[in-house]
């Protein structure tokens, strides 16, 4: 992705895992930390948290070079309360994903929360 180039927004809640998906297949790890709030917490496995974006955008840019490529999977229709929105997935293999996204000032959503491997 060009400095030059604005990436999209999610308007939607339901926009968040697309934007991830295609953004880590595209290797942008910069973009993929985009889609969170500055001090959001992912669940990176073992019992770890990437806290904040920097964190967040660190660990992408491992997985992205590690090469294993997302799959879209089930996404499930987003619970919304305000400002809030539950997301979730069922991804091919089985497992599923839960995030809390927040609505921002501009419309926009961002996750908040992302837990993105319960076992089913």
């Amino acid at each position: 992705m060009s400095d030059e180039a604005t990436p999209e927004p999610a308007h939607d809640p339901q926009d968040l895992a697309r934007l991830l998906v295609s953004r880590q297949r595209a290797g942008d790890a910069e973009g993929m930390a985009a889609l969170y709030v500055p001090d959001a917490v992912l669940d990176i496995g073992g019992g770890q948290l990437a806290r904040g974006r920097d964190a967040i955008r660190g660990f992408y840019t491992k997985l992205v070079a590690a090469g294993p490529k997302f799959e879209l999977g089930d996404q499930r229709p987003a619970i919304v309360n305000g400002d809030l929105a539950l997301t979730s997935t069922r991804l091919p293999d089985g497992t599923v994903t839960v995030e809390i996204a927040h609505r921002q000032g501009d419309g926009t959503w961002l996750w908040v929360i992302d837990q993105p491997s319960i076992l089913t």
